[in-house]
């Protein structure tokens, strides 16, 4: 099916064809603006001819999570394409901090899943991202070093996205 068509099944709601045309190909690119609303997912499934839970995808992410972004990408490497349940298990038994943050990310996201009766036994991670957000916020310190002079500190943060799909 091509885009003009799939527009015109778009068109039928709060869009006209123009619009509804380059949010779909921005939609395509994985620019999400303007935002599809769940009607709108409804209405490109119901074109596709397809349930609206196999094209959807829900997300969970943690801000300024206190953590250096090295670190955290160590975990979402790990569970990156895995079954939901097989990373929560792997998870549980990771010996690192943002192991934690992660499994709590993944459960959220399958919440969401779960309101939207999407089957929590088919879904897996399809991204795992971890970008970073600068230096933490009230850990500006400094270390002596020697002849007098000194070294900050920096304690990073990171912005960890976790995207689920069935």
């Amino acid at each position: 099916m091509s885009l003009s068509q799939l527009a015109g099944h778009l068109a039928s709601g709060g869009f006209d064809k123009k619009d509804a045309l380059g949010a779909l190909k921005n939609w395509e690119k994985g620019l999400y603006k303007p935002v599809p609303s769940t009607e709108d997912v409804k209405k490109i499934a119901n074109g596709l001819g397809v349930e609206a839970t196999e094209i959807s995808e829900w997300q969970s992410s943690c801000r300024y999570a206190p953590v250096s972004p090295t670190k955290a990408r160590l975990v979402t490497k790990l569970v990156a394409g895995m079954d939901v349940q097989t990373a929560l298990d792997t998870l549980k038994f990771t010996h690192k901090r943002t192991a934690h943050m992660v499994v709590k990310l993944i459960e959220c996201a399958v919440g969401s899943a779960e309101e939207n009766e999407a089957d929590v036994d088919n879904l897996y991670i399809s991204e795992a991202r971890v970008d970073g957000a600068g230096r933490r916020i009230g850990t500006k310190s400094w270390i002596a070093k020697d002849r007098g002079r000194a070294h900050p500190i920096k304690k990073q943060a990171c912005h960890i996205h976790i995207t689920v799909r069935e």
